[in-house]
């Protein structure tokens, strides 16, 4: 499948979605009628296609109104664990969704994989490193910037790093990790550092790289990249059930879908 291309972004527009479809979803929840909070705790990267989505949920049903807590999977994962009300959560990575099955806050087999993604290089405008393919990571003096080790983005773009070992030699990963200047909380603080200039490099997932057209982006092939797969459920001890279901729903079906394709993920049901 050809990638979406992250060079020139089209400002987003709202979908007219089918109210068959949400009326079945909100149809069954018996409690539709009474005004209540869905708390969804969200990986980073989804911040901008989950808002569109939690703004489309509400509009089908007045009486819901979604909050979200975005910020990187681990944080979120060690907040439930340690008692913060959520229904829903959606990961950028399995591990952290395991690790709340395996404490039976989400029951096991409920969890869905929703979407995919991939990771991007992305530079400053004015390219103070002079960066011009993957293998110039790798010169001495450039400010790197990326996700924390324990972050799911941080990871995955390690795991790039040593893959890229094949192509430019074993010592590539360690002369890239050699220029990090930094380690972020999540993917998007990563992001904030190359949008203000602190940092000549960064890897950031394609669908965060299409948030910032500004910046340049230079492409991982795709031998060499890492397919990061998103998991959603929800909580074992939601006081909404029925309307953290539908989200779950609406997030998986064609409209939900599309959403997340236009912010530059790759749906399972396309």
């Amino acid at each position: 499948m050809n990638r979406p291309r992250f060079c020139i972004i089209k400002p987003v527009k709202k979908i007219s979605l089918p109210f068959i479809f949400l009326a079945l979803l909100f149809g069954a929840c018996q409690s539709a009628s009474q005004p209540r909070t869905l708390t969804v705790y969200a990986a980073a990267s989804l911040t901008d296609a989950f808002t569109e989505i939690g703004a489309a949920f509400e509009a089908a049903d007045p009486n819901v109104t979604v909050a979200f807590n975005f910020g990187g999977s681990q944080n979120l994962r060690t907040q439930i664990e340690q008692g913060a009300p959520a229904d829903i959560f959606a990961s950028a990575n399995l591990k952290e969704m395991d690790a709340l099955i395996a404490q039976s806050l989400i029951a096991d087999g409920v969890s869905q994989i929703f979407l995919t993604n991939q990771l991007a290089v992305t530079l400053p405008q004015n390219n103070p490193g002079n960066i011009v393919s993957l293998e110039d990571l790798g010169k001495p003096g450039i400010k790197l910037v990326l996700a924390a080790e324990e972050v799911p983005a941080g990871k995955y773009a390690r795991q790039v790093l040593e893959n890229l070992n094949e192509q430019f030699g074993a010592d590539f990963s360690g002369r890239v990790l050699a220029n990090l200047v930094s380690n972020e909380d999540n993917i998007r603080q990563a992001l904030a550092k190359v949008q203000l200039g602190e940092a000549d490099a960064s890897i950031v997932y394609v669908s965060d790289a299409m948030t910032a057209p500004e910046l340049k982006a230079i492409e991982i092939p795709a031998g060499f990249n890492v397919t990061a797969e998103y998991p959603i459920a929800s909580l074992a001890n939601s006081t909404n059930a029925e309307t953290a279901q539908a989200f779950i729903d609406f997030v998986l079906s064609p409209e939900g879908q599309t959403i997340l394709e236009r912010w530059g993920f790759t749906p399972v049901n396309p």
